[in-house]
């Protein structure tokens, strides 16, 4: 798992596509300098993809009344902008909160490891070094549409290097009862440290057959459909350090 780079990445079926104008892709881009801003506009509206630039922003603002008065799909959005260091970040968080609809990929000049675990936390759905080829955003706008989280291997091992190092997972409903059975849970702990099924299934004395429905069973409960969201969902649940759920 951990030596595969999503690109494309894997897909979550769950998050259904946003809905474009004539079947396009709305795309809001925000950087730091009106310069940078207008080169990767003009970049994007010349590529062979069905993408609508329906906004430019240079600072935190300026993203947030781009969302509020345009339909955004795609959130571009550079790690600093012109108001400020990481106000991309909160430009992000803002988002999730007010436009849970707008999928959000963060810019950033080198992947460092709180900045990539930061991102993830505060609800994008991709990461994206300026050092990849142009052709390689246009894909990752385009799979982050359909439903997927855009990570490489390095980034994903960096957020299971936080999920370890964090409070214990509590996966309840609004009752705070526990979704998952003792043995749920266990796997679910598993998987955050980056074992496959076979590994677990060793640790577990199971088989990986048992294993496997192990996690069907997780991922109907959690309304969640692929290791890469699990992840996200875990490093999501911990972010409150609460207590470990009660066996089912």
């Amino acid at each position: 798992m951990l030596n595969i780079v999503f690109s494309p990445p894997l897909k979550l079926p769950s998050e259904a596509p946003s809905k474009a104008i004539s079947g396009r892709i709305a795309v809001l881009v925000a950087d730091d300098t009106p310069m940078g801003c207008q080169l990767l506009k003009n970049a994007l509206r010349r590529s062979r993809h069905a993408f609508d630039v329906a906004a430019c922003a240079v600072t935190r603002a300026d993203v947030l009344n781009g969302v509020n008065l345009r339909s955004i799909d795609i959130a571009l959005i550079g790690e600093d902008l012109e108001d400020g260091r990481s106000m991309g970040f909160q430009a992000l968080r803002e988002l999730h909160v007010s436009h849970p609809e707008t999928k959000v990929i963060i810019l950033c000049n080198f992947p460092q490891n709180d900045l990539v675990v930061d991102a993830f936390r505060a609800g994008a759905k991709g990461i994206f070094c300026r050092a990849e080829p142009f052709e390689s955003l246009c894909k990752c706008i385009k799979a982050v549409h359909t439903g997927q989280v855009w990570a490489n291997s390095t980034q994903l091992r960096l957020i299971l290097g936080a999920l370890i190092d964090s409070s214990p997972l509590k996966v309840a409903d609004s009752n705070g009862l526990s979704l998952l059975a003792r043995r749920e849970t266990e796997v679910v702990g598993f998987i955050a440290e980056g074992l496959t099924n076979r590994e677990i299934a060793i640790k577990l004395g199971l088989s990986e057959h048992t294993i496997s429905n192990y996690l069907f069973r997780i991922f109907n409960k959690l309304g969640i459909s692929s290791r890469v969201e699990l992840v996200l969902y875990v490093m999501r649940q911990r972010e409150g350090g609460e207590e470990s759920p009660r066996p089912g």
